[in-house]
Formats: structure tokens, sequence, C-alpha cells
């Protein structure tokens, strides 16, 4: 990892509530058009082995669902999941059906300083305008990072960014 990603990612963690030092898998989304855009970023400086990200927008203040076909529970527009990133960090491509909102990631490893991207279309479900989803309408959604050996979960600000703790990364065993 180069000196401008960590900083760039001591400051992210320091805007959504990380202690300084501690490992981190870092979160954004970002509303585009024609599709919006999750990356997630290993910010930590420990390859993360063996785990699955969960994204869960059930939780979001703006009841954000994933529209990914022209018919269902989306507003006009759609996009379906696509990996545009990371895909050998993962070990499958998730299947991602219309009006869900919770999205598996399998990793085999994402190293440190490793992304993985994929776009997708967010609407939201109690919102004015349910085609395009703000910072504050994905307040809430929640990010888990699971493994065998731990669990920790981080919810989105109204940024649109998460912060997740990594625990036990000893940089100096992890390659």
């Amino acid at each position: 990892m180069n000196g401008k990603t960590l900083i760039v990612a001591g400051l992210l963690a320091l805007a959504v509530g990380v202690p300084p030092g501690q490992a981190e898998l870092m979160v954004q989304f970002d509303e585009g058009a024609p599709n919006d855009m999750f990356r997630i970023e290993n910010a930590g400086a420990c390859a993360i082995l063996a785990s699955s990200v969960h994204l869960d927008l059930s939780t979001s203040r703006g009841g954000l669902i994933f529209d990914v076909t022209a018919q269902g529970a989306g507003v006009e527009v759609y996009q379906p999941f696509e990996l545009v990133e990371g895909s050998d960090a993962l070990q499958a491509p998730p299947s991602v059906q219309d009006g869900q909102s919770k999205i598996a990631l399998d990793i085999v490893q994402l190293p440190s300083g490793g992304a993985i991207a994929f776009t997708i279309d967010v609407d939201d479900t109690i919102g004015q305008r349910a085609i395009t989803v703000s910072g504050a309408e994905i307040e809430g959604a929640t990010v888990t990072l699971a493994s065998a050996a731990s669990r920790e979960t981080a919810e989105f600000s109204d940024l649109a960014r998460a912060a997740v703790p990594v625990a036990g990364c000893d940089a100096a065993s992890n390659g």
C-alpha cells in the first residue's frame, strides 16, 4: 500500500469512527448514472482470508433495495450486478435477485491495499426520488466482515462510507 492510500484510508477511518492504527475494511457507496458503485478496500496491513462481506441495506434510512431487472421492485432504470474490480479475490460473484436488500461476497483472499468493486442499481423505497440515492439514505445500512474467527459490523455514515474493524491482524506474520 502506498503512502497516499494510507493517508486516505486513515482520514476515512477517522471520518467514520475507527480508532487510529486499527486495521479496517473501507466500504464506499457512490451514486451514479446509469449505475451505482460499491467499493470495498482492505485498508489494513494484513490480507483478509476466507471471509465474507455482507452488505445489508434493509436497515438504511431510505429502505434501499437492489434493482437488477426491468420488472419487479425497482423504479425506472435498472442495472444488474457487475464486478468491475477484484474478481480474483472472490470465490464467485454473488447471485442478486431484484428487490433484495442483502448481498454476500465470499472472499478467498483480499491483499492489503486490494479492492473489490461492483456496479449495480440501488433504489430507495421510502423517499420521493427512488432512483437517486443520497448518502443520508444509505446511512444505517450495515457491512459485516465474517470469518471463522470473528464477526465485525459497521454502519454506513451519511457520507456513504463504512469502516469495518478487522480483528486479529498481525502484520509481521501476514503476507
